[in-house]
Parts: structure tokens; sequence; C-alpha cells
């Protein structure tokens, strides 16, 4: 006898039906992906910075301050910034790197609400090299025909025109490899962003670790194209995240503060 078929459904975080409610929900989440993020070591130094586009004035972000340990971070901890540089929320400094990189990228893709940098081991490694990720497994199909290499490293970002190159050379893609610097990863949500920089950095680290082993094999363009499709979404990426989320929220729920 056939067991009745059954539905199931994720749980998934409920709608937001105004702006407070959705500023609130961006700080929890970029404060719980500084936490994940040094869960996972990207927290090397003073190095790294994530950003939540303020859904009420899109010429603004909420960003970590400057010398604040990632494994520290509360809601309460996140600095409000102009594409001016100014501090509109918050008394602690900003890190001139995020301020060059994010507000760039924000004033160039509006589409964009969070991107993340960090200077992780893995991204790091992979960004000398001066290459693309391969499709050489389903989780990096999700950066294929889908990330970029910036190959004009010129020291510390602290320029504004250099964030603009940047922003220029990722153009409509989420991702970008910056040679000699580590990884960059955008997203429609601060979910999205936070799951393929975590993904990304997978990836390169599971690449060298293949092309230390042997010769990778790479799939083919055409099933790399279609699993991209069925897992470089989103809505996948959020899904990811939020099963990170939950088990933060459990341990770690000063994060919330």
């Amino acid at each position: 006898m056939n067991a009745p078929e059954r539905n199931f459904t994720l749980n998934e975080p409920a709608p937001r039906t105004t702006i407070e409610e959705e500023r609130r929900y961006r700080k929890e989440r970029l404060a719980a992906t500084f936490r994940l993020f040094a869960r996972q070591g990207y927290d090397h130094g003073l190095a790294g910075h994530v950003t939540a586009r303020d859904p009420e004035y899109p010429d603004r972000f909420w960003v970590n301050p400057f010398g604040k340990h990632f494994g520290r971070i509360r809601v309460s901890d996140l600095l409000l910034v102009d594409h001016q540089g100014n501090i509109l929320v918050g008394d602690q400094p900003v890190n001139k790197a995020a301020f060059a990189i994010h507000s760039a990228l924000h004033a160039a893709r509006p589409d964009i609400v969070s991107a993340a940098h960090t200077h992780s081991t893995y991204g790091k490694a992979w960004s000398s090299l001066g290459r693309l990720l391969d499709p050489l497994t389903q989780d990096a199909t999700a950066f294929y025909g889908d990330h970029v290499l910036f190959d004009d490293y010129t020291g510390v970002v602290w320029d504004q025109s250099e964030g603009q190159r940047i922003a220029a050379a990722l153009g409509n893609k989420k991702a970008a490899i910056l040679r000699n610097h580590g990884l960059l990863t955008t997203g429609p949500s601060v979910e999205a962003a936070a799951w393929w920089f975590i993904s990304m950095d997978n990836a390169a680290h599971t690449q060298l670790l293949a092309e230390a082993a042997g010769t990778p094999k790479p799939l083919s363009h055409e099933v790399a194209s279609l699993t991209a499709g069925q897992v470089g979404g989103h809505r996948s990426a959020a899904l990811g995240f939020h099963s990170l989320w939950e088990a933060l929220v459990e341990e770690e729920p000063d994060f919330l503060d």
C-alpha cells in the first residue's frame, strides 16, 4: 500500500509590511552575517565588510564599525553611512575601504541590497591565480557565467575611483574575484550576498584541493549552464542562509540586541 502524499513547507521568514520592519529585518541578517563569517574564519584582523542598503533611503547603507570583531557584532553596533561617507547613525569609525567599495557598488547597481567582502583564506589564495572559478561541482555552478575577474589591484581600496572600477568590472554579475585581494559577492538580499560569499569561498577551496590532487574534469558548458539555473538563484541562497540563521538565533541570540 502506497503511503499518502504529504506536502511540506519550509519555515521561511514572514513578509515585512512596513519600512521599519524591513529595516530591522535587514539589520538582523547583517549582524548575523558577521557572526556566521566569524564562525567560518573570515575574521582576519581589521579586514572585511558587509553592507545592507537602507530600505527607505537608497543612498544609505548599514555596515560594520571599523575594528569591531565579527564575532562580537550586534544589531546595535551597525553604522548607517551615506554615499558621501557621512556616518548618520552610530558613533564608531567606518572602514575607509568599506565606504570606497560599497558606496560605488550601491550607486551603480540599484538592484543590489547587500555586498560582502572579506579576506578569507581560500578566497585570497584563489585570487592570486588571476583566474575565474571552473564549474567543477554542482555548488560551483552557482557562479558559472555569473562572476568576473577584477585584475586591476593597486593597493588598499581607499579611493572611490577604485571602487567605481570594481563596480564597472562587476557589471550585472553577482560576484567578483579581486586579483591578489579576495572575493566579493552581491545580492538582492543580505541572505543571498552572505550565502554566496560562503559558497564562493567553498568553491575556491574545493578547486584548490582538486588541482593539488590532480587534473579536475569540469562540467560541460551545457550541463554547467543548466545546473547554474537550478542552484544559482537568490531564493536558494536565501534558504541556505536561513538554515544557518536558525542555529545562530538558538546559540548566539545576543547578536539581536
